[in-house]
């Protein structure tokens, strides 16, 4: 039979930054019950009281409460490289007939530049390309007939090289995306790939930002402070 403790503790353990306030004292119990009580119905099939769950969190073990945390720190230690780009373009496009065909011829130029950096975000209904500003009056002339939905200047691209058991890990980009926001630095747009995640933002932001991410890797501690 499942108990009211065993839901607790399993919902708790799925959140790395709720696991860390936990570990701190940063959280009211009684807040916190509140909040998981409707959960914890549903999950138990039946009425729960709310002192049931407070119960629950204060009895939480405080050993392995943080283990979370403790595997961000480790892995966030690991960080091998980041490295920064300057002078991007940033271009959205309504998706249209056409505009595959001109990314393709797009690329051939690209090809041209082995150290250009450019990247495609192909959605539902739009694309963006970033590219280095030495192609920009190129990609004036090449889009000039596609629906420009929006562009920007002045942008730089901060990558930073993970771990390979970056995808095994969660909360990592939560962490990561919170120490920017948190400093006001607004993030134009973020990339992915399997070990890569690269950043987007302005270049009047790009000194903080490499400070914040290089911290991140030097200072693994002072960032999972949750106050």
């Amino acid at each position: 039979m499942v108990k009211v403790s065993d839901v607790v503790r399993d919902l708790i353990a799925r959140s790395p930054f709720l696991t860390e306030a936990l570990d701190q004292g940063l959280i009211n119990h009684s807040a916190l019950a509140r909040q998981l009580l409707p959960r914890i119905q549903k999950m138990l099939g039946k009425e729960v009281r709310e002192g049931a769950v407070v119960m629950a969190i204060k009895r939480l073990p405080a050993t392995g409460l943080s283990t979370p945390g403790q595997r961000l720190r480790a892995f966030f230690r690991q960080l091998s490289d980041i490295s920064v780009r300057s002078n991007l373009l940033a271009y959205t496009f309504r998706n249209s007939d056409t505009l595959l065909a001109k990314q393709a011829r797009l690329l051939e130029r690209i090809g041209e530049f082995p150290n250009l950096f450019y990247t495609f975000s192909h959605g539902v209904g739009e694309t963006t390309i970033l590219l280095s500003e030495v192609l920009g009056e190129e990609m004036d002339v090449l889009f000039a007939r596609e629906q420009l939905l929006d562009m920007a200047r002045d942008l730089s691209a901060v990558t930073l090289l993970l771990p390979e058991e970056n995808r095994q890990i969660y909360g990592i980009y939560y962490f990561i995306l919170r120490e920017l926001a948190w400093r006001g630095i607004n993030m134009v747009e973020l990339i992915s790939t399997s070990n890569e995640f690269t950043i987007i933002i302005q270049e009047a932001d790009l000194e903080r930002s490499f400070q914040v991410l290089m911290a991140l890797r030097d200072r693994p501690d002072t960032t999972f402070d949750l106050r």
